[in-house]
């Protein structure tokens, strides 16, 4: 059996001490901070609490009958699970989960899940690739770690570039479901501080295999009875689920936890590792994340999100 591959391990043994160009610091450069700032102003709790989930989201669209992707979508009815679904709560989150902000073509406020992960210059997030694909402008695109109850406990960090394996561009949301995550490089919150040394990062496992006992998922719903939400918490267990349908094909991370709706796109599959949790998923992939809110997908996680992380961490441009 081919065990996890963690992101730091491989990184040093592909780039060495000394191999690896930096992307440039945001921290010496005042437009940088400056950015950082507006961005801060901007995202007040009123906004944030305003903003709908990523257009992508196949879970709303399939109940309402709205379009993914410029298709009609029809009308479901979610199957009953075969066993009991373990519940979800809400909880007032972890410091290196957070949540994308950023308002659309028609100045409609968006948000989608993150997670910060491991890196030389430590401002990394990973999140799900149809969260951030559209071609919109993507005004005011910003990362807020630990987003609560209308708080910005670590502030808020501007999106620098976003890393998108190039066939899930070329394919789309179904025929590139494999390649359903993103690396996004932040830059620096105004006070020069880098998102990872805010908040702390996870180790990525590559190859992590698909049957885990103990997975903790986290997500960020987009529909809440309170005022300012919360994200969900849940631990459960994962299988390989291989798609059926012709139109997505691929080998999947699945997990059933309840109340995952629309929103929750992005939100990180995390195990327990040597250093603490490791980042074995993203919600995303077959069907963007699933039909139902109870059973959620995740990309399984390749060199192919390697060659993406790599690519971030020496400031190469991204595919588009």
């Amino acid at each position: 059996m081919r065990r996890p591959l963690a992101v730091t391990a491989l990184v040093a043994l592909l780039l060495g001490p000394t191999a690896v160009t930096p992307a440039g610091p945001a921290s010496a450069d005042p437009g940088q901070r400056a950015l950082a700032m507006a961005a801060d102003a901007y995202w007040t709790a009123e906004r944030m609490a305003a903003a709908l989930p990523a257009a992508a989201g196949r879970r709303a669209a399939e109940a309402t009958g709205d379009a993914v992707d410029g298709v009609p979508g029809a009308p479901t009815v979610p199957t009953a699970p075969a066993a009991p679904v373990p519940p979800s709560k809400p909880f007032d989150g972890v410091p290196q989960v957070g949540t994308f902000f950023w308002t659309d073509g028609q100045g409609q406020g968006r948000f989608c899940g993150g997670t910060v992960v491991r890196s030389p210059y430590h401002d990394l997030v990973v999140s799900a690739a149809h969260c951030l694909r559209r071609p919109d402008p993507k005004k005011q695109l910003s990362f807020v770690p630990q987003y609560h109850d209308g708080l910005k406990p670590h502030g808020v960090f501007p999106v620098e570039a976003i890393y998108i394996d190039q066939r899930y561009y070329d394919l789309g949301t179904d025929g590139g479901a494999r390649w359903d995550y993103t690396v996004v490089r932040l830059g620096d919150r105004q006070d020069g501080t880098a998102v990872e040394r805010a908040t702390g990062g996870f180790d990525i496992a590559f190859h992590p295999g698909y049957r885990h006992a103990d997975v903790r998922l986290i997500g960020y719903p987009g529909s809440s009875d309170a005022k300012y939400p919360k994200p969900l918490d849940c631990r459960s267990s994962t299988r390989r689920y291989t798609s059926t349908d012709p139109k997505a094909p691929g080998d999947f991370l699945e997990i059933p936890c309840a109340g995952y709706v629309g929103g929750t796109s992005g939100g990180p599959f995390l195990v327990r590792g040597v250093r603490g949790y490791t980042l074995i998923g993203v919600i995303g992939g077959y069907h963007t994340g699933g039909d139902t809110p109870d059973i959620s997908y995740s990309s399984y996680f390749t060199e192919d999100l390697l060659d993406l992380y790599l690519d971030a961490v020496h400031g190469e441009p991204p595919a588009g």
